[in-house]
């Protein structure tokens, strides 16, 4: 409609006769060049009031001290009352009839939408000090300057204060306006970065045509708002609707403890209040606004202007006056004798509608972008055509001062990474603010911060669904109810004392109450996923049971931390080991592999004995076979310690020493080894590997309402005629009793709490096999984005933490018969009680070393003996072994009776 009304102005004007011939738009005035200026502002606003003042006022001042400029601008103003057509009006008028080089204004962003495409279509700058709306770009629209800050810029404050205090849900209020809506998308994305949920937006319009209808709107905004939890409220709208929802918001008692409220700058730039009784109601507010710098030149000019403070709107229309004045010359400069309209009707430069392209427009746009100077507002500098804001104030309202100051926000590096970690947000800065509903002047009396969320005022209890027996395993929970309102009459389990102590550990309090999961018929009402979806269609705010945390579950209800840790497990039942009956049985103590290592190192043993020997011991002489024989029966001798032979070598001493310790330690290992298996009763499980299961088509078991099933057919591939569903450790025993060939199943695959109730009372009779696969855990369901789930995961982690109080929680619920299970684990087979060589490994590599050692000293030794080639030694006859019946001579020693020469033949 506003487009339909656009083009019928447009029209309008073309139809009027067009202006054969124009002297140019700056005319002079003695020996100074004028230069018009529109200006567009909502006259019935104190904003648009106030920026006419400062613009006259800006004027006045420059020219008194520039007076020997050649160029004066002379301003035009037209009031747009926040009307786009009006405003679209003006700026014809302006541009075809007065013939303007540059346009300031409008003030809202609705209104500055057409305008902005007037003044592309003439090339008339339009200048605006106060449409902030992101929507509106200066890159987009090259005619198009903004002298003020673009709201995007104050996102990253804003979010920077709701990080700081770790809120995780927010309240939007905005105007439906192009200001208001044109920073929420911004606004929200910002947000989700830093995980904080906007929770609820409230969008006030201004289309009512009385204040009183206004009042009863926002009324009923801020009546939905207050039954809700969330208590962080983000304020983005102009000074006249912000000061109506703070004075109502008092009224309905939503400025008191535990609030938080956040303005944008669409409030906290107005600097001289408005309205006394709306600044009294907004005590405690947080508010960021860009930094101005206090001057001696603002100070003068309040002075000046009799005000009791500063609109930082009129601040950036007075700079934009003087940047305008500035560049106005620039152009004079350069062009003595100019123009800004054609004079022919033909010309050109004449467009479809009649306007003229202005000639001054586009060199005024050009050195504008160029101006630097320091104004009231601050550093005046515009990158692509758009001043830069780079420092923000953050303020909080007071009562009696009006506001304060607590602190600043501003990137520390411009090349941070993490745009929402570069400003600094102290806990002295924290000390410093006054919340709603707090007045106190000693930082004694200063609270915590407001934790952003409260239990509803509605006064309705938490309403907690509980499943029933049927669906939970009762040691879990155990609910008595009533069967006419199914509220709880009596309640037990683990998940309930732990809910119990988790509301202990809360700093407030939590009225709840705990309801049955039934159905008409007051029976089971369906799965653990039916009983959460419940939370979703808000018949329960939350689910205590063993309720395990998955991802599918994830997406309609939010879980705490878990209170027990899970995983998947499977149980088999256990047989007695047949190893005892095996005929080979004394060779099961060792493993192959050591029997084989243990021979080698007799061998080498028996070895290292002779080669030391040999050359001076008798026992060790003789033929090769007979030295063979010698060698081996010394070393094998050693297993009983029955070894006739005397050693003469004292190296051979010391290694026979050695490998007695080594066969000692050998026999004893061996003797307890082999004891262990023929005298102790061994168990060993039915099935080893899921696989098996898989293989032989066995029926397996798991917990009825559990998510296994579709862990077991989706993940794990069985097929769901294999699955056979149940409810207690007692019906998994008698199951598993049964087996499959009579009905039964050979294996239950459920979590592991399940898993531990079962073993608790049936330890004997089952094992835990195979690998455990990994869950998140049970934990207890709310609606996404409840903050009681931080809240009850901060009591949770307290609990856990506390070995003593989790231990009483377990040994209550899931003791087991201690003698009897441990009796039973002892029973149990492993599945390699061989002992290997890396047992022994240690005593290999001394014998081994003393080994070697001896050998290569005894050669060192034989070696420094070798200064004669040879010795007599007399012999006695009785110490010489019969010669063979051949006769024939001995290898090492001659053939002589009584004397034997022994020759070194090394030597």
């Amino acid at each position: 409609m506003l487009f339909i009304l656009y083009l019928a102005i447009i029209s309008s004007f073309s139809v009027e006769p067009l202006i054969a011939a124009e002297n140019g738009s700056n005319n002079t005035t003695g020996s100074k060049q004028v230069v018009r200026i529109g200006v567009i502002v909502d006259l019935e606003s104190e904003v648009g009031k106030m920026t006419q003042n400062y613009i006259s006022m800006a004027i006045s001042d420059f020219y008194a001290i520039n007076a020997n400029y050649h160029t004066r601008l002379a301003l035009s103003v037209k009031n747009s009352p926040m009307d786009a057509v009006v405003a679209a009006s003006a700026a014809l008028e302006l541009m075809k009839n007065e013939q303007v080089d540059a346009i300031i204004g409008p003030q809202w962003s609705t209104e500055a939408k057409f305008v902005i495409n007037l003044g592309k279509t003439a090339q008339v700058p339009i200048i605006s000090t106060s449409a902030t709306s992101p929507s509106l770009s200066t890159t987009q629209n090259p005619f198009f300057i903004r002298t003020c800050q673009d709201d995007y810029s104050q996102i990253r404050p804003l979010t920077s204060i709701v990080q700081a205090f770790g809120w995780r849900q927010v309240i939007l209020i905005y105007e439906d306006t192009e200001f208001g809506n044109g920073l929420i998308p911004y606004l929200t994305d910002s947000f989700q970065q830093i995980d904080t949920r906007i929770v609820y937006r409230s969008v006030i319009s201004l289309s009512t045509s009385s204040k009183h209808e206004l009042n009863i709107k926002v009324s009923k905004e801020l009546d939905k708002i207050k039954e809700m939890e969330t208590r962080v409220l983000v304020v983005h709208m102009n000074a006249y609707l912000g000061s109506q929802v703070f004075k109502l918001a008092k009224q309905q008692g939503m400025m008191s403890k535990g609030y938080v409220w956040i303005i944008t700058d669409g409030l906290s730039t107005i600097l001289n209040p408005i309205d006394k009784e709306a600044t009294d109601s907004m005590e405690g507010v947080l508010g960021v606004r860009p930094y101005v710098p206090i001057t001696k030149s603002l100070k003068e000019l309040e002075t000046k202007m009799k005000l009791s403070g500063l609109n930082l709107f009129g601040l950036w229309a007075y700079d934009t006056i003087w940047a305008l004045a500035k560049a106005a010359e620039l152009v004079s400069h350069d062009v003595n004798n100019s123009s800004s309209r054609q004079t022919s009707p033909n010309s050109r430069n004449r467009d479809r509608v009649g306007l003229k392209v202005s000639e001054s427009g586009p060199r005024i746009l050009k050195k504008i972008q160029r101006i630097r100077f320091k104004g009231l507002s601050g550093e005046f500098r515009l990158i692509r055509r758009q001043l830069q804001v780079e420092k923000y104030e953050i303020i909080n309202k007071r009562r009696k001062t009006g506001e304060r100051v607590i602190g600043y926000w501003t990137p520390k590096e411009r090349r941070c990474g993490d745009q929402f970690k570069c400003s600094s947000f102290t806990d002295e800065l924290k000390e410093k603010i006054i919340w709603p509903g707090n007045d106190y002047t000693k930082l004694d009396d200063v609270p915590p911060p407001p934790k952003g969320w409260v239990i509803p005022v509605s006064g309705k209890k938490l309403k907690i669904g509980v499943p029933l027996g049927s669906l939970s395993f009762e040691k879990f929970v155990n609910i008595q109810w009533d069967p006419l309102t199914l509220k709880a009459t009596n309640i037990s389990g683990f998940a309930y004392d732990i809910f119990s102590a988790a509301l202990e550990k809360l700093p407030f309090q939590v009225p709840h109450e705990f309801f049955a999961y039934v159905n008409a018929s007051r029976q089971n009402n369906g799965t653990y996923n039916d009983l959460l979806y419940q939370i979703k269609l808000k018949k329960f705010d939350m689910v205590v049971a063993d309720t395990t945390i998955t991802a599918n579950r994830s997406s309609y209800v939010d879980f705490t931390l878990p209170y027990m840790e899970a995983g998947v497990s499977m149980v088999v039942r256990v047989k007695e080991d047949e190893e005892t009956q095996n005929i080979w049985i004394f060779l099961k103590p060792l493993s192959w592999d050591l029997w084989l290592t243990i021979g080698v190192a007799f061998i080498y043993t028996g070895f290292v004995v002779w080669f030391l020997e040999h050359y001076s011991n008798v026992d060790f002489w003789g033929p090769p076979h007979q030295q063979l024989g010698t060698m081996l029966w010394f070393s094998f001798s050693t297993l009983i310690f029955a070894q006739n032979e005397k050693l003469k070598n004292k190296w051979s001493r010391f290694v026979l020493v050695i490998w007695l310790f080594v066969m000692l330690i050998f026999t004893q290992s061996y003797t307890a080894s082999l004891a262990s298996m023929l005298t102790v009763h061994k168990l060993r499980p039915e099935i080893i590997d899921i696989n098996e299961l898989r293989s032989n088509n066995y029926y397996i078991g798991y917990g009825k309402t559990s998510f296994v099933k579709q862990l077991l057919t989706r993940q794990l591939n069985f097929s769901e005629s294999r699955l056979r569903p149940y409810t207690s450790p007692e019906e998994f025993h008698d199951a598993m009793s049964k087996g499959s060939k009579n009905g039964g199943i050979d294996a239950v695959i459920d979590e592991i709490p399940y898993v531990k109730l079962l073993l608790s009372k049936y330890c004997s009779k089952y094992k835990v096999v195979g690998p455990t696969y990994k869950t998140a855990g049970f934990g207890f369901a709310f609606p996404l984005g409840s903050t009681l789930v931080s809240e009850f995961s901060k009591a949770i982690l307290n609990i856990t933490q506390d070995p003593n109080k989790l231990k009483e929680m377990d040994r209550k619920y899931f003791e087991q018969d201690g003698t009897k299970c441990e009796e039973s684990d002892s029973k149990f087979s492993s599945d390699n009680p061989s002992l290997s060589v890396h047992s022994f490994s240690g005593l290999f590599i001394i014998t081994g070393m003393v080994s070697v050692s001896s050998c290569f000293i005894h050669l060192l030794k034989f070696y420094s003996n070798c200064s004669a080639s040879s010795m007599n030694v007399i012999l006695p006859e009785s110490s010489l072994p019969s010669l063979h019946a051949s006769g024939e001579f001995s290898p090492i020693y001659g053939n002589h009776l009584h004397q034997v020469e022994i020759e070194d033949r090394r030597c």
